[in-house]
């Protein structure tokens, strides 16, 4: 593990999560970035973060605004500046897929309270 427990090795760290999490897959996630427009896929969403499933993660330490929309019937629109936590880059015969773990950084409460929400709803239908 790197200073400020900054990783590129996800699988060798100890669980810090203390959020409740859910997989979300949404088609793409547009991180606005010096005029640069990312997509990858979202997984493991919480209040707290997301992975993204992408070949090309960027670095741990990088900042930068991202949106998403959760899949419900209102299609709330999340934005929040976010911060690269760890990567993972695309290996042959990894077990694991490539990508990048993001913290939200300023999320709003009422976002944090949306996310909260529809992540209780998926973890209460799937054990239905």
């Amino acid at each position: 593990m790197t200073e400020n427990n900054v990783s590129e090795t996800p699988g060798t760290q100890q669980s810090q999560r203390s959020d409740l999490r859910s997989p979300l897959i949404v088609e793409k996630i547009p991180c606005e970035d010096s005029k640069k427009t990312f997509f990858g896929y979202a997984k493991n969403l919480s209040s707290g973060g997301l992975f993204i499933s992408t070949v090309n993660p960027r670095r741990p330490g990088e900042r930068f605004t991202i949106e998403l929309t959760l899949p419900t019937p209102e299609k709330p629109t999340i934005q929040s500046a976010c911060e690269v936590v760890w990567c993972r880059h695309y290996e042959r015969k990894q077990p694991y897929e490539p990508g990048m773990g993001l913290k939200f950084c300023g999320l709003s409460m009422e976002n944090q309270a949306e996310i909260e929400r529809w992540v209780k709803q998926q973890s209460t239908s799937s054990t239905e």
